[in-house]
């Protein structure tokens, strides 16, 4: 349109309204690629958060994390710590809160676009505290809600609504006065005018911090009660998102929490779909309904209910409020109920209506309690037991098996149009074009053949497992060359099939790697909670485990790429195989970040999962990028230049050094040495067989045994040349 954004901004200014086209950017999922679902880790910590999108978020296709509001809040005692503590805010100070420091968050947000998982933060700027809340907030900053004082802001009466035209309780008690919505307290919450150049420019400084740190976007609690104008003038004025992680000219992503269940002269959601998208709450009945009755799966989507269309849509089966009995949505399916409960998860990851969040819970007995927490109501620590599950009171529906696998499925399936729909009873079907395909069933065993859509292959059932290397953790289930399948699966078990390109048996993707054995992800019984068992991944503050630099030059042409493998050779260790999560020759790593830029997205994409230096390529599970999997280790193009995109500053020698960082376990070495060799993508294969001599450098040293391959040594700087028997080996 011919609109300016100042003129954009100069209409909001007057209250006059927008067209969808002018703010569409604000509905912009920022996810990486194709992938779409967003989990909300409620009240975990921000140390938590970077782990998971490490382990798991990212392998298993997940888009991003909501997060629990990031700014410092009131002390509630009496509940003791309630989780709604956290939506009373008395500052934007961002170390204060009981899910960590801004130090940790700011390194959260980073290790989670490293892995493509992007962060949403849940921001409160329609209120501060209950009027009847005094004293010192999580980080000590001193407030009084009677007296609208928030010097830590700073914000003062000034900033605040009045009480004209309000409730004797200033608050609103007349849902159809759209003035009263807006203006006046949300129970005793403290009502910010956000028309007031003080409060407008609090809210753009905080938001414009936390963009800063590489944030993809916002919820807005109560958004509801906002004027729309005055949100689209505060959001003209934010800066665009990180280049350096998101592209050039990306917008904040918007979603508003606006409660609308279709009452005739309340606010309606279709209001805000000029500024972002809007919390569709009428699809957490229509969801219910449909994980009961299969055949009314083309229907969640219903313009008669007055819902908002798809693009405008952010969908959930339940969310933190209404899980809980608050809110809207009615009577909600929650993780109390799990066999619906992961039903109506996949229907809502495998359908075409909305921007979809699968809720993340933490057990509760009553609606006010607070996350899992210590004797000094610490948040506790999210356990992962050894068959992958969470223990310690935290329930994470996320790592379900039937709704991890939907996480890829709603990734593969990204654009895609719904097809071949088949119902019969209470059972249904349907493809997602030629990129996937699902089954569910509420009565009884389905044993039939269907028209998937698929090309021809062997597919991984995601509901169940995972492709490996050698086939499926999980059933295997077949397309023929005309794209049909025969599908058994039985109500009183498993109800659910799903399969997916991106899922194909043989292959490396779609699988969280956690360690030995590679359980299968998620827990086995839903919704419970277990002992907590041995962890299943490297633990950092293990002292065998150092830092370690390999450096191999290799001039190479645009497109290609080099990885390096390892360990130990088969003829110096029996045991060795080429399964590396069992191997005596492969040798524990935690790969670790060099960049976050776009420079270094192919190497941040193939490390993770990856867990051993290893003589086979890829491991299951280890991440792909753009359909292209990892050979091995991954290494990353690097320059000693300033000015280029892969400057390493320990790269003191030149263009064309091929970099590799880990964790390794010195303990697994043979006397702190172990050998490697690279392989090339682009035709040029492994590198042929060297004779290392004595290496130079601060540390240098002479193999302790004779091998064809390079050798390095474990928490030192190691550096080579391709085909070539020299070698330097300083300190870190």
């Amino acid at each position: 349109m011919a609109c300016s954004l100042l003129l954009i901004a100069a209409l909001a200014l007057c209250g006059i309204g927008q067209t969808v086209e002018a703010w569409s950017d604000y509905s912009n999922t920022n996810c990486h690629g194709n992938r779409l679902a967003v989990t909300h880790l409620f009240e975990w910590k921000w140390n938590n958060i970077a782990d998971e999108c490490e382990r798991f978020l990212g392998p298993m296709g997940y888009c991003g994390v909501q997060v629990s509001p990031v700014s410092e809040n009131v002390v509630v005692e009496s509940p003791m710590r309630p989780w709604w503590e956290r939506y009373q805010p008395i500052s934007y100070k961002l170390d204060t809160t009981r899910s960590g420091t801004e130090a940790e968050f700011a390194s959260m947000v980073a290790r989670c676009n490293a892995v493509n998982v992007r962060i949403y933060v849940d921001a409160v700027i329609n209120h501060m505290s209950g009027v009847e809340r005094n004293g010192l907030g999580t980080g000590g900053s001193q407030y009084d809600g009677g007296a609208a004082s928030y010097p830590a802001v700073p914000y003062t009466a000034a900033d605040f609504n009045t009480c004209d035209n309000c409730g004797g309780c200033c608050c609103i008690n007349a849902w159809m006065d759209h003035n009263m919505v807006r203006n006046c307290r949300l129970m005793s919450l403290i009502d910010l005018n956000q028309k007031v150049p003080n409060v407008q420019n609090r809210i753009v400084e905080f938001f414009n911090r936390l963009i800063g740190y590489g944030i993809a976007g916002f919820r807005l609690d109560a958004g509801k009660h906002m004027w729309p104008a005055d949100l689209a003038n505060i959001f003209s004025r934010l800066d665009n998102l990180r280049t350096d992680v998101f592209g050039a000219g990306k917008r904040p992503s918007m979603f508003l929490e606006v409660i609308d269940m279709s009452q005739n002269g309340e606010v309606s959601a279709k209001e805000y779909i000029n500024v972002g998208r809007v919390t569709e709450f009428r699809y957490c009945s229509k969801i219910r309904d449909c994980a009961g009755a299969l055949w009314n799966i083309p229907y969640l989507y219903d313009a008669g209910w007055g819902m908002v269309e798809s693009q405008d849509a952010f969908v959930f089966v339940d969310n933190h409020d209404n899980q809980r009995g608050h809110g809207a949505g009615g009577d909600v399916i929650t993780y109390k109920d799990p066999r619906k409960y992961k039903i109506a998860q996949a229907i809502t990851l495998s359908q075409t209506y909305g921007w979809p969040r699968v809720m993340s819970s933490y057990e509760f007995t009553n609606t006010d309690q607070g996350p899992p927490a210590n004797a000094d109501w610490s948040t506790k620590d999210v356990i992962i037991n050894a068959d992958g599950s969470c223990g310690g009171g935290w329930v994470c529906e996320h790592r379900w098996p039937a709704i991890a696998g939907m996480a890829g499925f709603a990734k593969a399936a990204n654009g895609q149009p719904l097809t071949n729909w088949w119902s019969e009873g209470n059972k249904a079907a349907f493809s997602r074009g030629n990129k996937a395909f699902i089954v569910i069933t509420n009565e009884g065993t389905l044993d039939r053949t269907f028209s998937t859509g698929l090309p021809p292959g062997d597919y991984c059932n995601v509901i169940e497992g995972c492709p490996t290397s050698s086939g499926c953790t999980g059933k295997t289930i077949t397309v023929d060359g005309s794209g049909n399948a025969r599908i058994i699966i039985d109500n009183a078990n498993e109800p659910i099939a799903a399969i997916h390109v991106e899922a194909m048996a043989r292959s490396n993707t779609g699988c969280a790697i956690s360690g030995p054995g590679e359980p299968t992800v998620g827990p086995t019984t839903p919704g419970t909670t277990t002992t907590p068992g041995p962890t299943t991944t490297l633990d950092p503050s293990n002292p065998n485990l150092q830092r370690t630099v390999v450096f191999i030059k290799l001039t190479t042409a645009s497109g290609q790429d080099a990885f390096i493998l390892g360990g130990i050779d088969h003829d110096r260790r029996p045991g060795c195989t080429s399964a590396a999560s069992t191997s005596a020759c492969a040798i524990p790593i935690i790969s670790s970040s060099l960049g976050t830029t776009a420079h270094y997205d192919k190497y941040n994409a193939w490390r993770v999962g990856d867990s051993k230096l290893d003589w086979y390529g890829g491991e299951p599970g280890q991440g792909s990028y753009q359909g292209s999997q990892a050979q091995g280790t991954p290494t990353v193009w690097t320059s000693n230049l300033a000015s280029s995109p892969g400057y390493q500053p320990d790269n003191t020698w030149g263009d064309h050094y091929w970099k590799a960082e880990f964790l390794m376990d010195c303990s697994q070495t043979e006397s702190g040495w172990f050998e490697l060799k690279g392989y090339a993508t682009g035709g040029v294969g492994w590198e042929r067989d060297v004779t290392q001599g004595t290496c130079t450098g601060t540390v240098g040293g002479t193999k302790p045994y004779v091998t064809i391959n390079h050798m390095a040594r474990c928490g030192h700087q190691n550096v080579f040349e391709w085909g070539a028997g020299a070698c330097i080996i300083n300190a870190l």
